[in-house]
């Protein structure tokens, strides 16, 4: 794609950035197959192709409107364009460019402005958004239905023991923002699994939401700075090599801290350090692949004899096409003893995307329905995912069960109170 940038932007780092990424796309269309958006609405300025169309324009100094804007707005940034496209365009990193260039142009309505600088406050503050989740869910009997949707009720998987640091091997974990109000199991999980294979997981007090959600509703430099927290937070750790890696169980805030060192590339402070928090960042299905041989002598054919639970399993978009992790997770649930489904589809967004699911209900119910019906599509007994965000979407819209997959996992190996009732061998 020819191209000629504006001379507001082309010898600035992210023009430069913008206008490699535009180069690399060949117009091939091929995007269009894989877009969730454009499958639902066919309009092709609501497919990557044409929305790279519009942020070229403005990258070249056109009139930005409130048009452009929306068709940005209605972009999952699932990435599933690609993992699709033949020539790497790297769409994501010109999505975020762009958004935060329209952001500056396009005044938005005062209601709009309210609901984004409520999720950018309210979302990443842990402790917040767990007191307003517990009074939500004391009143939700009592809500319409239209709102009762939004609050999820209690999932009745409670904190469970944390195992005591106790072995050489050591890693850190992003506890994250939502994830330990919603959902405490899921790291208590992870640390029990890991706990078995010699492993101890230790969680940083400073360290707190990944910079995802911020960022990604085009509070750029607010999202950069709790980039900057985090790894301040971590780097006493790793400087003293204490551990080997940083573990993440949302595949949301997994793909975001793989990507510290290109979101702080251009900081003098803390660029080297982003680079090898990337380096270090690592989803849970990464350390359990190498060690899946130390996992699979755990189980120990234990479950070879005994009913399978037939299970299906939602990639989200952020670990199969952010992160590129294809066939990991599916591969440790086979092990365990679990049946997994055809899922048809399954590149397709669930439709929760951050806070997509709020800011676009219309169409995030669209998709979730769509990928209900696909994941129950074989009469699955249970749902299994490897972020929070699509774990409460998901949930939202079915009543079979949806569980993390590390839970599943924690569940099928030997524990001290029921190592009389399993065969390991």
């Amino acid at each position: 794609m020819q191209t000629k940038l504006t001379d507001f932007i082309k010898n600035s780092p992210q023009g430069q950035e913008a206008d490699a990424i535009l180069r690399s796309c060949v117009h091939c269309g091929f995007c269009l197959a894989t877009c969730p958006t454009y499958q639902i609405l066919g309009d092709e300025l609501d497919s990557p192709r044409g929305r790279i169309y519009l942020m070229k324009q403005m990258l070249e100094g056109q009139p930005v409107t409130q048009k452009t804007q929306l068709h940005l707005d209605r972009c999952l940034t699932c990435r599933a364009c690609e993992t699709t496209c033949p020539s790497g365009v790297r769409y994501g990193a010109l999505v975020d460019i762009s958004r935060g260039m329209i952001e500056q142009q396009v005044k938005r309505d005062v209601q709009s402005d309210v609901l984004r600088y409520t999720l950018r406050k309210l979302l990443p503050n842990a402790s917040v958004f767990s007191l307003l989740l517990k009074a939500g869910q004391v009143v939700r009997p009592l809500l319409p239905a239209s709102l009762k949707r939004k609050i999820p009720s209690k999932l009745g998987h409670a904190k469970t023991s944390w195992p005591a640091v106790r072995h050489a091997r050591k890693m850190l974990v992003l506890d994250g923002c939502v994830q330990p109000a919603l959902a405490p199991n899921i790291n208590a999980a992870t640390a029990r699994v890991l706990d078995h294979l010699g492993i101890s997981l230790i969680k940083s007090a400073d360290a707190g939401c990944c910079g995802a959600v911020t960022f990604h509703l085009n509070a750029q430099q607010e999202g950069l700075d709790y980039m900057r927290r985090n790894i301040d937070a971590w780097w006493p750790s790793i400087e003293q090599k204490e551990v080997e890696a940083i573990v993440v169980t949302a595949s949301g805030c997994g793909v975001t801290v793989k990507e510290y060192g290109h979101f702080l590339q251009h900081d003098p402070v803390y660029a080297e350090k982003a680079v090898q928090i990337s380096a270090l960042a690592k989803d849970i299905s990464e350390i359990l692949l190498a060690e899946i041989e130390n996992l699979e002598r755990l189980l120990g054919g234990q479950y070879v004899n005994v009913s399978r639970t037939r299970l299906s399993f939602h990639s989200p978009c952020t670990l199969q096409h952010g992160m590129k992790i294809r066939g990991v997770v599916e591969k440790i649930l086979s092990a365990a003893g679990f049946d997994l489904t055809v899922v048809p589809d399954a590149h397709l967004c669930c439709g929760s995307a951050g806070t997509y699911s709020i800011l676009q209900p219309e169409l995030s119910q669209q998709l979730l329905k769509n990928k209900i019906a696909a994941l129950e599509s074989c009469k699955t007994e249970q749902i299994a995912t490897a972020n929070i965000g699509c774990l409460m979407h998901l949930q939202g819209g079915t009543t079979t069960p949806v569980r993390h997959w590390i839970e599943l996992l924690d569940e099928r190996l030997p524990h001290p109170e029921k190592a009389n009732d399993l065969r390991v061998g």
